[in-house]
């Protein structure tokens, strides 16, 4: 249940990270909450997918905009920098899914 797991700071806002437990080799669910000054990062071991849940605004990939919004799926390959971007200060929700699981020590910065 995500409304039961406490948020983290994350690099794109805050994130309740799910199916994260020891264990499970093959990936994490996170809902994460977009934040105005979410920042440019990649990671070296990660494949994420960003899908969107409520509000609507882009995922920065390298230097392309690309829209996001309910319903659409975004593959962020490894060592792809990218972000999320606001758009009309509303709220922008994602469901993003890590494979493999998430390691906070794979969040890299330029």
């Amino acid at each position: 249940n995500f409304t039961e797991i406490d948020p983290v700071k994350c690099p794109c806002g805050q994130a309740r990270r799910g199916l994260a437990e020891s264990g499970n080799p093959l990936c994490s669910v996170h809902v994460v909450e977009i934040s105005k000054n979410a920042r440019k990062h990649y990671h070296k071991n990660h494949i994420e997918i960003y899908y969107g849940l409520e509000g609507s605004g882009a995922l920065e990939i390298d230097d392309t905009l690309q829209p996001l919004a309910p319903g659409k799926a975004i593959l962020i390959p490894t060592g792809v920098r990218h972000k999320a971007v606001v758009q009309d200060d509303k709220p922008l929700n994602i469901l993003n899914i890590v494979i493999p699981p998430f390691d906070p020590e794979d969040e890299h910065f330029d």
